[in-house]
C-alpha cells in the first residue's frame, strides 16, 4: 500500500468511528428514553438535607401536592423564577402544597449565596450531593420541575423557566 492509500484508509476508519459516535449519540438522546420519568409514573422516593441540616424525604410529604424544582446557581431562568416560587408559596403553603428546590451537586457555600441573592426562601432548599435524585429523576435541561399529586403520582413534568402566573396555575392544579 502507497503512503497515499494509507493515509486515505486512515482517515476513512477515522470518519466512520466519528459517525458511528454521533450515531450512538443521538440514538441515546432522542429514541433511548427507557429511564425518562412521565406523567403518570410514581415518583422515586428520596431524603436529602436542607440547608438548615434538616432531612427532606419527599414520602413524608405525601397527602400534599408537591412542587419538585431542579434547578443550578448559574441557570439565569432558576434565579428568575425563585422569587415568584417563594411568592406562590407563601400563598399556597397552607392549602396543602410544598415546593422543594433540589440544587445539583453544587457547594453549599455557592447555595447559601444563591439564596441570599435571591431573597429568603422558607421553601426546603435541598442539595443532591452525587446527583442521585437528579439521574433518578433524569433531568435535563435546568430548570426542570415535577408536579407530584397527594398520592405521589407525577401529573406534569415541566422544563424550562415559569412566570409567576404559571407556578400559580402549577400550584393549583396539585392542591390537594
Amino acid at each position: 500500500m502507497g503512503k497515499k492509500q494509507k493515509r486515505l484508509f486512515s482517515r476513512t476508519i477515522i470518519l466512520i468511528i466519528i459517525f458511528v459516535a454521533i450515531g450512538f449519540t443521538f440514538y441515546n438522546a432522542f429514541f433511548n428514553n427507557s429511564n425518562m420519568l412521565s406523567i403518570g409514573d410514581k415518583a422515586p422516593n428520596f431524603i436529602l438535607n436542607d440547608l438548615n441540616g434538616e432531612k427532606i424525604e419527599l414520602e413524608s410529604l405525601r397527602g400534599k401536592g408537591v412542587f419538585l424544582n431542579f434547578w443550578g446557581t448559574y441557570c439565569p431562568p432558576c434565579e428568575k423564577e425563585m422569587p415568584y416560587m417563594e411568592s406562590q408559596y407563601q400563598i399556597y403553603k397552607d392549602q396543602g402544597i410544598e415546593i422543594v428546590a433540589v440544587n445539583v451537586d453544587e457547594s453549599e457555600l455557592s447555595v447559601k449565596k444563591f439564596v441570599e441573592r435571591v431573597g429568603s426562601l422558607s421553601f426546603p432548599v435541598v442539595i443532591d450531593r452525587g446527583g442521585n435524585v437528579l439521574d433518578a429523576y433524569n433531568v435535563s435541561p435546568l430548570p426542570t420541575t415535577f408536579l407530584i399529586d397527594k398520592d405521589g403520582v407525577i401529573v406534569d413534568v415541566i422544563t424550562g423557566g415559569m412566570t409567576e402566573e404559571n407556578i400559580a396555575d402549577y400550584l393549583e392544579s396539585i392542591k390537594p
